[in-house]
């Protein structure tokens, strides 16, 4: 290989290298974003579902707290 085909060749590597590293850099910035946004939604679950446990209480018995059927 010539000098020239040498500097061709690693001219194309380096380009690709920078371009593969903003590739990885722009998508750990979305995972990031994307880790944050399930994040504030698993939150947002957790206080809905409190809320529908304190407005509107379980209309099941505890096992406990059930008369037996008749036939016992």
């Amino acid at each position: 290989m010539s000098q020239n085909d040498l500097e061709t060749r690693l001219d194309e590597l380096e380009t690709r290298l920078a371009f593969q590293d903003d590739v990885i850099n722009t998508l750990s910035e979305q995972v990031a974003r994307q880790e944050m946004d399930i994040r504030e939604l698993w939150e947002a679950k957790r206080l809905l579902h409190k809320q529908l446990k304190d407005v509107s209480p379980s209309n099941i018995k505890s096992e406990q707290d059930e008369t037996p059927p008749p036939h016992y």
